[in-house]
């Protein structure tokens, strides 16, 4: 029998039923589902230290799970002294297994580790059913080593869901389990 993520079995357990019955959805494939999600971290410093950018793939690499890559400016600004084509950042897309496996994570160790922690924001919706959240630190994190950081940073991550509205996607990612906090 293959491998299948805990979070992944229990969205076909316990999601999608929950979210039939609040909605009222007709037909299984109705139901939103996450796509993918997407971290990203901006490195503005490497237009003079090119180091820095291995050093944000690396750590985005161990946190993931999976390569990531470097993003590259697509304009010249004279003001930053940065030419388009240079890199500034890296980013990676996990989707499939390693996408619930990252979200597992997330939620049981890496959130919990934020100092004075009381849910995240239900703010980030774009209106379209798509979550960013902000992480301030990469150390919280249990991928990382503390002793091997040069300087702390934080990221972007980003929830696409198939979801219609914000109210959909927020359900699909309270069953999924992230801590939204309470008003």
């Amino acid at each position: 029998m293959a491998y299948i993520p805990r979070l992944k079995q229990e969205y076909k357990d316990k999601v999608v039923s929950a979210l039939t019955e609040e909605f009222g959805y007709k037909n299984v494939m109705q139901v939103p589902k996450l796509k993918k999600i997407v971290i990203s971290k901006g490195v503005g410093a490497a237009v003079a230290d090119k180091k820095l950018i291995d050093h944000a793939i690396d750590e985005l690499t161990m946190i993931s799970g999976q390569k990531a890559v470097a993003t590259l400016s697509k304009k010249d600004v004279a003001s930053f002294k940065l030419r388009k084509g240079m890199p500034i950042g890296a980013r990676v897309t996990l989707r499939g297994e390693h996408m619930y496996e990252f979200l597992d994570r997330l939620v049981t160790s890496a959130l919990p580790r934020v100092r004075d922690f009381n849910g995240i924001k239900a703010t980030g919706f774009d209106g379209r059913g798509n979550y960013n959240l902000g992480v301030v630190e990469q150390i919280i994190f249990p991928e990382i080593n503390i002793d091997k950081i040069n300087k702390i940073s934080g990221m972007d991550i980003t929830f696409v869901t198939s979801a219609e509205t914000d109210k959909e996607a927020k359900s699909l990612l309270t069953e999924m389990g992230l801590p939204f906090q309470k008003n």
